[in-house]
């Protein structure tokens, strides 16, 4: 357990940051999911409708530093590539 004040005050704002980024890494991996979900019904329109959306979500958290520039970089190119492979 932290000794001094500062410490504690370190910890208490690391786990009010850890509970705001597990919020924020929930909701990225929920508007995936549901995009993918769009991906599999066959709604093509719907879908690209749907990924601009996820696009948003995915740069900000990028940008935020919860996930690499890359990996966002690679989820957007994954699931466009999804989107124009739909007949």
């Amino acid at each position: 357990m932290a000794n001094t004040a500062q410490s504690r005050k370190r910890a208490r704002q690391a786990e009010k940051r850890r509970q705001h980024n597990a919020g924020y890494r929930s909701m990225f991996r929920t508007f995936i999911k549901n995009l993918l979900a769009v991906i599999e019904t066959g709604d093509k329109a719907k879908a690209q409708e749907d990924f601009v959306k996820v696009s948003s979500v995915i740069d900000k958290t990028a940008n935020k530093g919860l996930i690499h520039k890359n990996k966002a970089a690679n989820q957007k190119a994954r699931l466009n590539a999804r989107i124009k492979a739909m007949s």
